[in-house]
């Protein structure tokens, strides 16, 4: 069973991913000499969100995060398309992240960049992870809680040196100007924050989730908001050229110690991603597993291992189509659009926040939901804000990323339409 800090863990290790090594750089580019307070901003909203994720995962005890929270307040379609969209932003920060391996690596193993290398790295990556998951809840914790210690040191590490080698000269005076500039570090910046939506997908593994992903939620976001922002921050004094690197972090140790210090930040990124991927696979599948034992989709997706009891065939196919994606995408194509979907979920789940505040005063219709044991404090206006601002990064997006994100909703329609309902997968097959 899942305790606080296994869920805290779950949670660091989805927000802090490979971007945090690669997007500095772009964000640079866009915002110049903002780029620091855009990630302190994003992360203050991200806070928002969070607090909402905070109270509504207050209130329930199985496994499902942003469905069950959907579903009880708005219904089953509700539920299923915002979940679909939520299992989408876990395929495609997948692939992502999987395009980012490559990319962190390719300054030493130059072979991974394009071709057949970049095509078995990634492959061996995710069926890797995939067999990982499958064998077991814990195994998959244990490498999750592994490698986000292993991608911390790294990034502590340059905070503590490079604190030492600041130069005020280097901090850029140009910006990047322009809406199309502000909304591409946005969506950008809301696909490095996002993660901590994962903390209650897995609560039915949970000793306490009520009491533990209230805590863990806030404890992530809280901690990683100050850890994004000091690097960034670091980053604007130490790397003069930051606008430009494809490996920022790796490029300023590289630029501070040497070539030893390069190595250890990309051995720290790889370990990252991979750590983020790991946990990908791991709240995507549960995502899907929950669907289809409330008969919400088809059954053979919530179908369970007879000796591992996990949900393999959900696993199956949550790495299966963040393989497909990863191979014929880019790191920021899939970022982008991972974001997109992320929004959609978070506004989703703040205004579900309003809507069973409603419904404690007639229990009948809260559908599952129990009274929260947290509240945000200041009545309804957290919830508002996390629903406007989640709104108004979303109305900026462009076409095409938005055209993505409704294939996806007409997607997880038309599975939703198939499923028989009423009709539940076996708990365990041969």
């Amino acid at each position: 069973m899942l305790g606080r800090w296994d869920l805290t863990a779950i949670g660091v290790n989805q927000v802090i991913g490979g971007a945090v090594f690669i997007v500095p750089a772009e964000i640079a580019f866009r915002l110049g000499p903002w780029s620091p307070l855009a990630v302190l901003l994003v992360g203050l909203s991200s806070i928002l969100v969070g607090l909402c994720f905070a109270e509504v995962g207050s209130r329930f005890e199985t496994t499902g995060g942003v469905y069950l929270y959907t579903k009880a307040a708005f219904g089953r379609f509700a539920g299923v398309e915002v979940a679909w969209m939520h299992w989408f932003t876990r395929v495609s920060g997948l692939a992502s992240l999987s395009n980012g391996i490559a990319i962190t690596l390719s300054p030493f193993w130059p072979g991974v960049a394009l071709g057949w290398g970049r095509t078995l790295l990634i492959t061996g990556m995710i069926v890797g992870l995939m067999v990982v998951n499958l064998i077991g809840i814990r195994q998959s914790s244990n490498l999750v809680n592994a490698l986000t210690f292993a991608k911390l040191v790294p990034l502590v590490g340059f905070l503590l040196i490079a604190v030492w080698f600041t130069h005020p000269s280097y901090y850029p005076t140009v910006t990047g100007t322009g809406r199309e500039n502000m909304v591409a570090a946005t969506l950008l910046l809301v696909f490095t924050f996002g993660g901590f939506e994962v903390i209650g997908v897995p609560a039915g593994e949970a000793r306490a989730p009520r009491r533990d992903v209230p805590r863990a939620v806030m404890t992530t976001i809280g901690g990683v908001t100050l850890l994004l922002t000091s690097i960034q921050v670091l980053l604007m004094f130490t790397l003069p050229d930051l606008a430009h690197s494809n490996t920022p972090i790796a490029d300023a140790m590289r630029a501070i110690v040497g070539p030893p210090g390069a190595f250890v930040v990309a051995a720290g990124a790889v370990f990252s991603m991979v750590g983020t991927n790991a946990g990908q696979i791991l709240s995507g599948s549960r995502t899907l597993f929950a669907l289809a034992e409330n008969g919400e989709l088809p059954a053979f997706l919530g179908r369970v291992h007879p000796r591992f009891r996990t949900p393999f065939n959900a696993i199956i196919a949550t790495a299966a189509v963040g393989l497909a994606l990863a191979l014929s995408g880019s790191f920021v194509k899939m970022a982008a659009i991972s974001a997109v979907a992320r929004l959609a979920a978070y506004a989703a789940t703040a205004a579900a926040t309003l809507a069973l505040r409603r419904k404690d005063r007639t229990p009948q219709d809260n559908k599952g939901a129990s009274i929260a044991t947290f509240r945000i404090p200041g009545g309804p206006a957290v919830p508002i804000l996390a629903v406007a601002t989640s709104l108004l990064i979303l109305v900026g997006a462009t076409p095409e990323q938005l055209g993505a994100g409704a294939i996806a909703l007409a997607i997880g329609a038309l599975l939703f339409a198939l499923a028989p309902r009423g009709v539940r997968p076996s708990e365990v097959v041969s």
